[in-house]
């Protein structure tokens, strides 16, 4: 009977519990635009990029359409580098699935892109990873405050944001 009862009560508390609304990312993304060097200005921390500064994100295309992925930061004075793949999931090309350790995939979706492919906005649908990225090492205060002003709005908190150091 407690199995029952304890079985009935995770079902009721799962059946109740608020889910999380879905997640929009940009109309589309022309994938060729896309490519190339990304500078990482905010992000929510992961322990894989705990004690992180100067951090990057380099895009190229592969043959097979798919993109290798090459992310360096500083850490403990020395230069980190991780390298995976990624692929689109859909013809918009916002949603990709991003691997560093294979068979293992993440989400990677973008939320918001400038329309020169000067800054975008990164997040998934659980809303535990987030990145704001630039072109430059640096994000221009209107872009930052226009960013900021949509956190809400995508579910993610502004005060989670680890604001990153960019020495070099």
């Amino acid at each position: 009977m407690h199995i029952v009862l304890m079985i009935f009560t995770l079902l009721f508390f799962n059946a109740c519990s608020t889910p999380k609304a879905p997640l929009a990312t940009v109309e589309s993304v022309n994938i060729n635009k896309y490519l190339g060097t990304w500078y990482e200005i905010a992000r929510y921390e992961h322990f894989f990029e705990k004690g992180c500064s100067d951090i990057s994100a380099t895009y190229s295309l592969k043959e097979n359409g798919e993109i290798n992925v090459l992310n360096q930061c500083t850490k403990n004075a020395k230069l980190s580098e991780a390298k995976g793949r990624a692929h689109a999931i859909d013809a918009s090309n916002a949603k990709l699935k991003v691997s560093f350790f294979w068979p293992f995939y993440g989400n990677y979706w973008i939320l918001m892109l400038g329309e020169a492919y000067e800054y975008a906005v990164i997040g998934e649908p659980t809303r535990e990873y987030f990145w704001i990225l630039s072109r430059s090492k640096t994000l221009d205060n209107e872009t930052k405050e226009l960013i900021l002003s949509k956190l809400p709005s995508l579910g993610y908190e502004q005060e989670k944001l680890i604001w990153v150091e960019h020495t070099k």
